[in-house]
């Protein structure tokens, strides 16, 4: 059983009905993780601390040689591509399987704001990790007191 929220303009509010409808996008009810070819895109989580942005990509089952990472301009491309292929063969039939799993990621970094040679990744656990420091001159500076002569 739901509850239904009595607006006090007297009609019913369907809670998340409406926000759900509006907030996904068309055809990607409750795939949040698929592109528009029915293929997984890794999450990303970005974190935003004093120094430097955190970016955390869930890619389990990879190796470090399988990502590339590259920066054109303000660009920061993140892509994968992996390939398996297994062969097994028994009295009078062969089974061959392949496999290719491949994602790519861009995000912007604001200009001006990072120090773009000094951008750091490493790869465990199942986890990309990219640290993109801050330059010096966009880092939050702590208040400071100004006399009032």
């Amino acid at each position: 059983m739901s509850l239904i929220k009595r607006n006090p303009n007297g009609y019913l509010a369907l809670p998340g009905l409406f926000d759900d409808f509006f907030n996904r996008e068309l055809f990607n009810w409750g795939n949040n993780n698929y592109s528009s070819t029915s293929t997984t895109v890794p999450s990303v989580n970005i974190r935003e601390n004093e120094d430097a942005y955190e970016v955390q990509i869930a890619a389990p089952g990879m190796d470090k040689k399988d990502f590339e990472v590259k920066l054109d301009g303000n660009l920061l491309t993140i892509s994968s591509s992996k390939q398996d292929t297994s062969e097994k063969q028994q009295d009078n039939f062969t089974r061959r399987e392949f496999s290719y799993q491949s994602f790519q990621r861009s995000l912007e970094l604001p200009k001006d704001v990072v120090d773009q040679d000094n951008i750091n990744a490493k790869y465990e656990n199942g986890l990309l990790l990219l640290t993109i420091p801050k330059k010096e001159d966009a880092k939050q500076k702590p208040p400071r007191l100004i006399e009032i002569s």
